[in-house]
């Protein structure tokens, strides 16, 4: 890879992962950006160890090596996993491990591109995302904690818009057509009216030539002025990044200035905001504040949809987010390149990094080398949603698919005791039953199944526990290759680093350099809303799909309104490839429920709610807070995972 690898010093038993995060000491990240022919010009330092790569100084560069014939795109691998148990079976950690196995024993370009992690779950109960073992990122407490401040911009600019919302409506119900006219194009000193900027899209999407505000028709004013929105038909809600069941449903408008405007509303949780979608499939800066600009909150008394835009915000919501756009650079254990970007729920959102980081990483590492991402969750919801939303956004088609398993999970679904957080585990998982792992494999090949539909070569990447045995490991391996796997490896990444990765890598090379068939996305885009919904409801098992009262008015409403045309983004449990978390393997010929249909226009996708999937979660009894402190003499974090 370059003069940055680092070699590491492994012991055992494995040290927790903050542990080994702070017994390393990291490289300058000019280090880092100088193995990838960056310049200081290209990136700004955000203290010692992150950097953002400028967008725009480093689309200038992509640019004129592509007028050089000098830099074609790298291989472009996606990583899933089969349906997890709530500890998670090392997605994150094999993403990592790949990439210093490539990049440090390999000798291989690559750049590992992740989703930042949100503060709910780093503090509730899946921990952080940075990787585990002797495969992370560094340093862990700030990929885990803040990191460049790209979700504080989310929640500020999706609340700035929250606010509008309520305000719009409270000032339109007390004032007239032309009072509101008059506010909001006040005479400068000279005396003159303008309309500015976004004043003027306002005009051109009703339709209205005109650009002098004393031109225009007592009925154009009044079009013009009032967005006269239906506080039913709202679906924009407040963000956090934390998860607080208690905010789930709240109301606002209780002040005595309000004048009784009450409404009822909630809050979702940050990385659930249409703004964090939006970042994660733009393309450029441009593309950005176009896809700000048109985010629909509800609809006016008509029917109409009312935008960001309408509101006057598309401007300032992308002056919010000018910085977020720049990908964070930081390093791994074994001093490989990352690029953080994004972080959209999978089970709520689309739940993948961002095209920008990809698309920029794929040109740095060049032809031959290699740029791995991760999709997040199971490979039903993540690397679904890769393939149909964000291919299809991006134009890009992965080489390689990887799907993560582990015997742990395995065992549950071929019918084990239930895995519960913060719970010693049951001694199934932790003795040989090799007629159990078989058992759950049912799930590892839909999953296979599923991924290969889509025109990848499929590698699955067995997570080697110290209580997985031979004989449970080669089944796996054996019925992941008569399953269409291209092959099966077992790894010990956590253990090892990336040396435990090295033969993963060989396969991934390989997979990639294979490749016969072009992307096939499972839906047409010009399907009805109903056809494609149906089309991820069958990959999952599901013999037919049932819609709410709500769910129908909704799809009616946005075909009316011309979205019909945008992919699906489905919002389910992680936990079953059905409606219902309990539901471990290969269910089949279930029924499944779609509660409401939303849409997040600007971002690009219509997203069904499957039975009673939540978009703020909640704190269990023993979250992970308990264990994370300052060690006050060296300012270190401690008990962060």
């Amino acid at each position: 890879m370059g003069k940055t690898t680092r070699k590491l010093e492994v012991v055992s038993p494995v040290p927790a992962d903050i542990d080994i995060a702070n017994s390393i000491e990291p490289l300058h990240i000019s280090e880092i950006a100088q193995d990838l022919n960056l310049s200081p010009l290209h990136y700004d330092l955000y203290g010692k160890y992150k950097a953002k790569v400028n967008l725009a100084y480093t689309e200038v560069l992509l640019s004129a090596l592509d007028e050089h014939g000098g830099n074609g795109d790298g291989y472009y691998v996606v990583v899933g996993g089969i349906t997890p148990t709530p500890l998670g079976e090392g997605k994150s950690t094999t993403t990592v491990g790949l990439c210093q196995a490539l990049g440090a024993f390999l000798d291989k370009k690559v750049v590992t591109c992740l989703r930042q992690p949100s503060q709910g779950p780093t503090f509730g109960i899946k921990g952080g995302a940075a990787g585990g073992g002797y495969s992370q990122v560094i340093p862990m407490d700030e990929f885990n904690l803040h990191m460049t401040g790209d979700i504080h911009a989310i929640t500020a600019s999706n609340n700035l818009l929250a606010a509008a919302i309520d305000t719009r409506i409270f000032h339109e119900s007390s004032q007239s057509d032309k009072a509101l006219f008059n506010r909001l194009c006040p005479p400068n000193k000279e005396g003159r009216r303008g309309f500015n900027d976004i004043m003027l899209r306002r005009l051109k999407k009703l339709g209205i030539s005109k650009t002098v505000p004393e031109e225009l028709t007592q009925e154009e004013v009044k079009k013009f002025a009032r967005l006269d929105i239906d506080p039913e038909s709202i679906t924009w809600r407040r963000v956090m990044d934390v998860n607080d069941r208690f905010l789930r449903k709240i109301t606002v408008g209780q002040g005595p200035e309000e004048k009784g405007m009450v409404r009822e509303t909630g809050f979702d949780i940050s990385v659930a905001s249409e703004i964090m979608a939006v970042l994660a499939l733009t393309t450029s800066l441009s593309d950005m504040r176009e896809r700000l600009g048109k985010m629909v909150i509800g609809n006016s008394k008509a029917g109409d949809p009312i935008t960001a835009d309408d509101l006057g915000l598309g401007g300032a919501l992308t002056v919010l987010m000018k910085d977020a756009i720049n990908p964070t650079l930081m390093q791994t254990l074994e001093g490989t390149p990352v690029l953080v970007h994004a972080g959209p729920f999978a089970n709520i959102a689309h739940g993948n990094s961002s095209i920008v980081a990809d698309k920029i990483a794929l040109k740095l590492v060049g032809p031959g080398g290699f740029v791995v991402t991760e999709a997040g969750f199971g490979a039903d919801i993540g690397t679904e949603k890769f393939m149909n939303i964000k291919c299809r956004y991006s134009g890009l088609k992965p080489h390689c698919a990887i799907i993560v398993a582990t015997i742990r999970a395995l065992k549950m679904h071929g019918g084990g005791p239930a895995v519960v957080a913060g719970k010693p585990l049951d001694r199934a998982y932790v003795t040989e039953n090799v007629a159990l792992v078989e058992a759950g494999c049912v799930n590892l090949a839909r999953h296979i199944s599923n991924t290969k539909a889509y025109g990848v070569n499929v590698v699955v990447a067995l997570n080697k526990f110290s209580t997985d045995s031979e004989a449970e490991l080669n089944a796996v391996r054996s019925m992941a290759l008569s399953a269409g796997a291209f092959d099966a490896v077992i790894c010990t990444h956590h253990a090892h680093g990336g040396k435990g990765a090295v033969d993963l890598g060989i396969a991934v090379q390989k997979a990639c350099e294979n490749v016969t068939q072009p992307l096939k996305f499972l839906y047409p885009l010009d399907a009805s809303i109903k056809e494609k919904i149906e089309a991820i409801a069958k990959s999952y098992g599901a013999s037919g799909v049932e819609y709410s009262e709500q769910a129908e008015k909704q799809i009616e409403m946005y075909s009316k309104q011309g979205f019909s045309g945008l992919p699906i983004c489905m919002a389910k449990t992680q936990y079953s490839f059905s409606d219902n978390a309990s539901a471990k393997g290969a269910p089949s010929g279930f029924v499944l429920p779609i509660r409401d249909v939303r849409g997040s226009i600007g971002a690009g996708f219509i997203y069904p709610l499957v039975g009673t999937m939540s978009t703020m979660p909640g704190l269990p009894t023993r979250p992970c807070f308990y264990d994370i402190d300052l060690d006050t003499a060296t300012g270190r974090v401690i008990g962060l995972s």
